[in-house]
């Protein structure tokens, strides 16, 4: 006789969460998923991916319509009904929590509607009252708004990304605290529906873990657009002006005050694990977020996390794949699986979009990996002039050596959906000289990559034979 409830307990019933609940389920374990949030679907349904992505798209709609003239379209006057816009985005983002409300309670598992707090290794305290317990334990509790970094900020009154996806009217001035993606995807967003936005970063540059010259394109656009960009900032306070909001910064030797009708406060998430009472499971934490290997297994062998709660990247089918990686390690522990991060991707839905897969130059340069570039302009491509999209590039990293793809970088038109080209080919290890070869129809956005690809292959294939040359000599 089993001495647990539960062969696995899933805490979390997100995107992450139902991965592992489902493959758990799935390799004919005994499951049950504990959901406490007060809505069923995980941040990227309700409060993230899905409910931003319609709203992008409804300002790339409005955008190219108020621009038809380029392409000798009469357009006069466009206009928008700021509530239908959020009105869609909330009809198809309860279609989406449906779907994943129906998948919890029609699964091969049990679905229990609580928050759960450990009360030992291998049990768990719900708000409903009951003890369950599980042999294994896989934690996917997603992440928060992290706190303001001034206590004045909550005396001013802020937006969170939450608050601002409930908005029914789009505020006249926004100050967008942040230069990550939902800071530049939420500055945009209100630009394009006639917020006067000013954005505010404290590093040198926005998007500051991507490579320079990609975030350089986009904060090009954003001025192009009438957005008011400030970085390598330091804010200092905040406070209230009647019934304005407004903060102070330190930008170029100078403090600048600014206000505007509304903050938006868009400096990142933090792990939702405090109240887990992880110390009585013994896992391991730091800053809040669950320590794990590879394996997604955490310092206590039998707890394993995925999702936020971990990161390393809090992207969500990486959550999907640590989901299905950490359930995959209990079932079958005779044929573990890694996570592997060679093909990480990132994208920014912001137009320009930005797709990245694999190496950038900051990185290789920062861990000293020699590698080759070439890089090509949309405003030199035929495709992207007939759409009137010239700001970006694509750029490709390879191995010097044997030509291997090492990483790439969309900035430009669709650059979300031409990264997976690049995707593709880094997960079958394909050489610049392979994609270079490969047949793209013509005219299409796909071809741009083509060019890069033929100079790292014209450079690669020199220096091999300068190589021999010198071999030769010998």
């Amino acid at each position: 006789m089993n001495e647990f409830d539960f062969d696995v307990a899933v805490i979390g019933g997100g995107s992450g969460g139902y991965a592992a609940t489902r493959t758990a389920a799935g390799a004919g374990l005994k499951t049950v998923v504990i959901e406490g949030g007060k809505e069923v679907g995980g941040l990227c349904i309700l409060r993230g991916c899905m409910p931003t992505k319609a709203l992008l798209y409804a300002a790339d709609v409005i955008h190219l319509a108020r621009h038809a003239g380029t392409w000798g379209i009469r357009a006069k006057n466009v206009g928008f009904d700021f509530a239908q816009v959020m009105a869609r985005k909330n009809d198809m983002i309860k279609d989406f929590a449906d779907d994943r409300v129906q998948q919890l309670t029609s699964g091969k598992f049990k679905f229990i509607r609580a928050t759960a707090r450990f009360t030992d290794p291998h049990a768990v305290a719900l708000s409903t009252g009951e003890t369950l317990t599980a042999e294994y334990f896989i934690i996917s509790t997603g992440s928060v708004v992290s706190e303001p970094p001034l206590p004045s900020l909550r005396e001013a009154g802020y937006l969170t990304s939450d608050d601002a996806l409930r908005l029914v009217e789009p505020p006249k001035s926004l100050i967008v605290l942040g230069g990550g993606a939902v800071a530049v995807e939420f500055a945009q967003f209100f630009t394009r529906f006639d917020t006067q936005v000013t954005l505010i970063q404290r590093s040198e540059r926005i998007l500051r873990d991507f490579d320079t010259d990609a975030a350089a394109e986009l904060g090009k656009a954003f001025r192009r657009e009438g957005m008011a960009v400030f970085t390598n900032t330091r804010l200092l306070r905040a406070g209230r002006e009647g019934d304005r909001k407004a903060v102070s910064f330190e930008h170029d030797g100078k403090t600048v005050r600014l206000a505007a009708d509304e903050i938006l406060f868009a400096l990142g998430r933090t792990p939702s694990t405090s109240p887990l009472h992880l110390e009585k499971a013994g896992v391991k934490t730091e800053r809040e977020r669950i320590v794990t290997n590879a394996r997604m297994q955490t310092s206590a062998p039998h707890i394993y996390a995925a999702g936020d709660c971990t990161g390393p990247h809090e992207i969500v089918h990486i959550a999907i794949q640590q989901g299905e990686i950490a359930a995959h390690n209990i079932a079958r522990p005779d044929r573990p699986r890694d996570m592997d991060y060679r093909l990480l991707a990132h994208i920014v839905f912001t137009d320009p979009q930005i797709g990245t897969v694999g190496l950038t130059e900051k990185e290789a340069k920062a861990k000293n990996i020699p590698y080759l570039e070439a890089s090509y302009p949309f405003s030199d491509h035929g495709k992207s002039l007939i759409m009137d999209a010239r700001d970006g590039f694509v750029k490709l990293l390879a191995n010097p050596d044997t030509g291997e793809i090492l990483g790439g970088c969309c900035v430009g038109p669709m650059g979300g959906e031409l990264i997976h080209e690049i995707i593709v080919a880094m997960a079958n290890r394909m050489t610049v000289h392979e994609l270079a070869a490969t047949p793209h129809y013509h005219p299409t956005l796909a071809e741009i990559w083509t060019y890069p690809a033929e100079e790292l292959a014209d450079q690669i294939k020199l220096q091999a034979s300068v190589s021999d040359n010198q071999t030769g000599g010998v």
